[in-house]
């Protein structure tokens, strides 16, 4: 029989060759994933500065405010007054 190694192993895994399996996921999926991550970053900032030396309390509010400016930049609510229409 002979054969790649990886073909003989799969087919006694019970797959098929060549289908692949198709896994759906939600918009609220994605977005719960997103956020979960995002607060992880928070955490390991607050963290990092509160072992520099900062109180963690003034190290969460500096980290809270820096995400919040940064949301309302992507959304465009901080930059309504830069820009000019010249339509």
């Amino acid at each position: 029989m002979g054969g790649h190694p990886r073909r003989a192993w799969f087919r006694r895994a019970g797959g098929t060759l060549g289908t692949v399996a198709k896994q759906t996921v939600t918009v609220d999926d994605v977005v719960s994933a997103v956020e979960t991550a995002r607060d992880k970053v928070m955490a390991d900032e607050v963290k990092s500065l509160v072992k520099l030396g900062l109180p963690k309390s003034h190290a969460l509010k500096m980290v809270a405010e820096r995400y919040r400016q940064r949301e309302e930049a992507e959304s465009g609510e901080g930059e309504a007054g830069a820009w000019v229409d010249m339509g």
